[in-house]
């Protein structure tokens, strides 16, 4: 019942505008005519009976189009019946006006301000039918707008999804090409590899239905999959993570630094023999949290500096569908370091 008695109070609000504006012209009306000479309380009543109608035959025509909707080809229509109503009012007013004032002074009155009265009354009806037209138009406007907007949200998260879901089979099927490595000479490590695999699955699942995670969260989530990947490159494979203490609860899409780390593993050890140290700093501002992967690599037998490969380039559509923006992964080399930086506002 509250709610109810909210939504009406809300209704009476939005036209309070229109009270008010009617109170000013029909005052305007009766201070015209009785500077015109007509007594004040034949000015007071022909002002309030003719504009009381008047806002009748307005309320209908806005009644009407809330209910018909013109094409282009039918404003023509919509034009007669304007012409209509008008006449209506004119007619229910006069006969109101005769019942009212003495018939001795209808006839040169009527006849002398008939004109008038008839055009006023269609402008003050054809204006609020506009209103009503043009009203119209923004909500059908507004709703398409809508119906674009939400499509484009399907469609993004259509695409966010499948991204998502090719970068877990590609991390999946090299950890499982590991395990089968190590089951007969290694079980222990590739049970212990099983584990760890399961663990880093199980919170990738819950985070399937979140958009942003905090920076501590995800960097849990990271440490489960380089623990796998020290498994499989054993001692040649150091990791070093700063963050910043300010930096915890900054907000970061999910699963977003384990294809870049992924990336420094694979141009950093695939083709060296030697160790490698791959370092991730954090660092923010309280509008970025900037992200700094560097990892080694040989010039003369990687490949980085010619692409950024699947992961990179289906994280930089990610950030674009997520913030659209195309400047929020760079990636580089510098002598034989690689550097992967990407910037995450935080919204």
């Amino acid at each position: 019942m509250e709610k109810k008695a909210t939504g009406v109070f809300h209704s009476l609000a939005r036209y309070q505008w229109a009270f008010y504006l009617w109170v000013l012209w029909a005052g305007i009306y009766a201070w015209s005519l009785y500077a015109m000479g007509f007594p004040a309380r034949m000015a007071f009543w022909d002002s309030f009976i003719s504009n009381l109608q008047l806002a009748g035959a307005c309320l209908v025509m806005v009644t009407i189009l809330r209910y018909y909707s013109p094409g282009r080809s039918q404003y023509l229509n919509l034009l007669a019946l304007v012409v209509a109503i008008t006449f209506i009012w004119y007619a229910a007013f006069r006969l109101s006006w005769m019942a009212i004032f003495e018939t001795g002074i209808q006839q040169p009155f009527w006849e002398t301000y008939f004109p008038v009265r008839l055009m006023t009354g269609f402008l003050v009806i054809s204006c609020f039918t506009l209103f009503g037209v043009l009203n119209q138009l923004s909500e059908e406007k507004e709703m398409q707008v809508k119906r674009k907007t939400d499509a484009e949200k399907l469609a993004r998260d259509a695409e966010l999804f499948k991204l998502q879901q090719q970068l877990q089979p590609h991390f999946l099927f090299n950890s499982l090409n590991s395990i089968s490595a190590l089951v007969g000479s290694q079980p222990a490590q590739a049970r212990t590899m099983i584990q760890q695999l399961s663990e880093f699955l199980r919170g990738t699942l819950r985070k399937n239905q979140e958009e942003l995670v905090p920076l501590s969260e995800e960097l849990n989530q990271l440490r489960l999959y380089l623990d796998i990947e020290k498994i499989r490159f054993g001692h040649r494979l150091n990791t070093l993570i700063e963050m910043q203490e300010n930096c915890a609860d900054a907000r970061i899409p999910p699963l977003l630094l384990q294809p870049v780390l992924e990336n420094a593993i694979k141009f950093g050890l695939y083709d060296t023999t030697g160790a490698v140290e791959i370092s991730l700093k954090a660092g923010c501002d309280g509008q970025h949290l900037t992200l700094t992967v560097i990892n080694p690599f040989d010039p003369e037998t990687n490949s980085a500096s010619r692409g950024t490969g699947f992961g990179l380039s289906s994280l930089q559509r990610r950030l674009y569908l997520l913030f659209g923006r195309n400047d929020l992964l760079q990636a580089a080399s510098s002598g034989n370091q690689f550097i992967t930086t990407m910037t995450i506002p935080q919204i």
